[in-house]
C-alpha cells in the first residue's frame, strides 16, 4: 500500500517527509486531523528496519492522537513525528534537534511537537530554540516532562476498570505487571507502590530494570515473560503493538490498562478477541491521555486546577466507554465511537486556531 492509500485509509490531512543534508536528519511529520484544533503529538527518535515501518508508525500514532484529544474533550487535533535513526542507539545531538525544530516550524503551529520515545526535555529545549511550536521543554517553553501526568491518568483508568468489574480499587490487594519502566512506566510503578501494589516488571534496558527493583522492590522478569505472568492488571508501557490475537491467549490477567500508545496490534480485531476471552481492555488512547491533557492545557491557557480535573475525568470517561462496550463489539469500538461523536460535534462550528506565543 503506497503513502496516499495509507493516508486515505486512515483519513490523514498531511504527511511531510524531510531531510537535512548538513546533519543527516531524516524525519516524517504526519498530521491526521485539525478538525478540532492544532495537532499536538510527540517526536519519536527510533531506528526502523525500513522507511515503510517508520511511515506506518507515524501514521498509526498520529491517528491515535486525534482520538486521544477528542476523547479527552480537548480542542486539539492529532499529529506525530518520527526521526528515522541510521542505527539503534544513534546519539542525539543539538544540531539534529535544531534541524528538527526548523522542520517543525514550517508548519506554523498546525503541528506542535512534544516528547516521545527517544527524546527528552533537553532534546525539546534544543528543538524549541528553533521553533515556538514545541511543548514540554524546560528552558525554552513550558510544561516539562509530562510522564508523571500520563502515569496519573493511567491509574485513573485502572480504577475505572476495577470498578467496572466490581472489584476493590485498593491497590494494596493487587499484583500489577508493568512492561517497560522508562519515563512513564517508572512513574506509574512508583505511584502504584506508594498505594501498596505488588509489582512485576520487565524492561529491555538493564539499568531501568535495576532501578525499579532496587528503588521500588519490584520483582523482575524477562521481556519475554512479562505478558504471560499471572497478575490482576497488565500495564504495557513500552512500544505499541505488543498484544495480538496470538498473544492474547497467553495472557493471565483480568485487566489490560497501560500507558503505551497502540497497545493492540490490530485494535479492531484484537479488542474483540480480548472481550471474548473475558479480559477487560482499557483503551490506550483514553488511559494514557494525562500527558496530552497537561501539555495541551498549558498551550490552551488552562489553569493547573483545570488540567488536574481533566486528568481526573479520565476515570469518568473510561467508565462510560466500558459501560458502552457492553452492547458493542469491544471496548476499543466504544472508545472510537465516543471520540468520533465529539469530533463530529466539534466540526459543526468554525473555530479559531490557537497559536503559541
Amino acid at each position: 500500500m503506497d503513502t496516499f492509500e495509507q493516508m486515505i485509509e486512515r483519513g490523514h490531512e498531511r504527511v511531510c517527509i524531510h531531510q537535512d543534508r548538513q546533519t543527516g536528519l531524516r524525519a516524517i511529520v504526519a498530521i491526521h486531523s485539525t478538525v478540532l484544533g492544532n495537532a499536538l503529538g510527540g517526536t519519536r527518535r527510533w531506528h526502523y528496519a525500513t522507511e515503510a515501518d517508520g511511515l506506518y508508525d507515524v501514521l498509526r500514532l498520529s491517528e491515535a492522537m486525534t482520538y486521544k484529544a477528542a476523547a479527552a474533550d480537548l480542542p486539539m487535533g492529532g499529529g506525530k513525528s518520527v526521526i528515522l535513526l541510521p542505527r539503534a542507539g544513534h546519539p542525539a545531538t543539538e544540531a539534529e534537534a535544531r534541524a528538527m525544530g526548523r522542520f517543525i516550524d514550517t508548519f506554523n503551529g498546525a503541528y506542535i511537537a512534544a516528547e516521545d520515545v527517544g527524546t527528552d526535555t533537553r532534546f525539546l529545549d534544543w528543538m524549541a530554540a528553533e521553533s515556538k511550536h514545541v511543548s514540554g521543554s524546560v528552558a525554552a517553553s513550558t510544561g516539562g516532562d509530562p510522564s508523571a501526568h500520563t502515569a496519573r491518568g493511567t491509574i485513573n483508568a485502572m480504577r475505572a476498570a476495577l470498578s467496572h468489574l466490581g472489584l476493590s480499587q485498593e491497590f494494596h490487594r493487587l499484583t500489577i505487571a508493568i512492561q517497560g519502566v522508562g519515563h512513564v512506566g517508572f512513574h506509574l510503578a512508583r505511584m502504584l507502590v506508594e498505594q501498596g501494589a505488588t509489582l512485576i516488571v520487565a524492561d529491555i534496558a538493564p539499568e531501568r530494570l535495576r532501578r525499579a527493583v532496587n528503588d521500588l522492590g519490584a520483582t523482575p522478569v524477562s521481556p519475554e515473560e512479562i505478558l504471560s505472568v499471572k497478575c490482576d492488571i497488565l500495564a504495557p508501557c513500552a512500544l505499541g503493538g505488543v498484544i495480538d490475537a496470538n498473544t492474547a491467549h497467553r495472557l493471565r490477567c483480568r485487566i489490560i490498562a497501560g500507558a503505551a500508545n497502540n497497545i493492540l496490534d490490530d485494535p479492531d480485531e484484537d479488542a474483540v478477541v480480548l472481550k471474548n476471552l473475558g479480559i477487560l481492555y482499557a483503551p490506550a488512547h483514553i488511559a494514557n491521555a494525562g500527558g496530552l491533557i497537561h501539555l495541551s492545557g498549558i498551550y490552551l491557557g488552562m489553569s493547573a486546577q483545570e488540567r488536574n480535573l481533566k486528568i481526573a475525568n479520565i476515570e469518568t470517561t473510561m467508565s462510560q466507554v466500558l459501560q458502552d462496550a457492553e452492547s458493542m463489539p469491544s471496548t476499543y469500538a466504544a472508545a472510537i465511537a465516543l471520540a468520533e461523536r465529539r469530533i463530529k460535534a466539534g466540526s459543526r462550528a468554525p473555530k479559531e486556531r490557537v497559536h503559541a506565543g
